[in-house]
């Protein structure tokens, strides 16, 4: 199992921006790909292959309303884009749980090769 821990994600609604008739990545989803990709380079992930199960932890920044599910997309391209795995459609398994607030947020993401399949 991998543990990873990384900074807050953008929501969705952040994530994307309209440019004209192209929906584009915004800077800030920019951003945050970059931080997740220089924070793994460091860890030298290994690629995990196969099906996988993803938990992911979020600590928010502060006590706004967030809905959880809004976080997903820009978090696991971020993981995709740095190496972690090949693609996103390995995920079979995904969990989301929202954690206490803790000063500048941040996600601790745990994956795994998927060790059952649905029944």
């Amino acid at each position: 199992m991998q543990t990873l821990n990384l900074p807050f994600p953008p929501s969705v609604n952040h994530y994307w921006r309209r440019v004209g008739p192209r929906t584009l990545i915004s800077r800030q989803g920019r951003e945050f790909r970059q931080r997740v990709c220089s924070i793994l380079a460091a860890q030298r992930i290994t690629p995990v292959v196969g099906s996988l199960e993803v938990e992911v932890d979020l600590f928010p920044p502060d006590r706004r309303r967030r809905d959880i599910d809004n976080f997903q997309k820009g978090l696991l391209d971020a993981l995709e884009h740095a190496g972690v795995y090949e693609n996103d459609s390995q995920i079979e398994m995904l969990t989301i749980r929202r954690c206490q607030r803790v000063a500048g947020g941040r996600v601790v993401v745990r994956i795994k090769e998927q060790s059952r399949a649905c029944s």
